[in-house]
């Protein structure tokens, strides 16, 4: 249902497990750029009713995340540590040229976001699959079934918004590139890295 071109090789639990602390740190800052995000996109594209709505309602859900996965780091006795570059995320930037007309860059804000999205909602199934620990388990096939309804909602407006053949088109292009990147990762305590 992803499309995603390349899965996680499914070790990466294990290194996840060694580091749970960290993976939880790095996954708070994931919910808080997520909700940056969709305040981003109202800011940027406020003409944008329906797109605008939708903003609202995901920015609330992201932050409540963000408060669930502050909320286990403190229950396991630990405080949040320091945000770090999401390595994934700064290559997944490169791919597509800036500037262009103002329709251009939201479908590729809207796919971007698509694709970061899928990638979460593949690792936090591995993550309820896999681990050992299952409360963080059943945690994260809550939050995995969230992920993959924004996945839909990304793609889907970035259909809307743009010719749909020619989103598809960059949609595709765009899975192949995040394959390669995911060649180099899969190796760190984080979410997309």
């Amino acid at each position: 249902m992803l499309g995603l071109k390349l899965p996680t090789d499914p070790r990466w639990v294990n290194i996840v497990e060694k580091n749970i602390d960290e993976i939880l740190t790095d996954h708070a800052y994931c919910e808080q750029k997520a909700a940056s995000t969709a305040i981003s996109l109202i800011i940027s594209f406020p003409e944008y009713t329906d797109l605008v709505e939708e903003m609202i309602a995901l920015s609330r859900e992201e932050m409540a995340h963000f408060k669930m996965v502050h909320d286990l780091i403190i229950a396991r006795g630990q405080t949040l540590g320091r945000d770090r570059k999401d390595e994934y995320v700064l290559q997944l930037l490169k791919f597509f040229p800036k500037g262009g007309s103002r329709t251009t860059q939201l479908t590729h804000r809207l796919l971007y976001a698509a694709l970061i999205e899928a990638r979460s909602c593949e690792r936090f199934r591995l993550l309820s699959e896999q681990l050992k620990d299952k409360s963080l388990a059943d945690f994260y096939h809550k939050l995995m079934v969230s992920e993959a309804t924004h996945y839909v909602m990304f793609l889907t407006f970035a259909r809307k918004y743009g010719n749909r053949e020619e989103v598809d088109k960059k949609w595709q292009s765009l899975l192949d590139y995040e394959a390669e990147i995911m060649k180099n990762l899969g190796k760190t305590e984080s979410i997309h890295g």
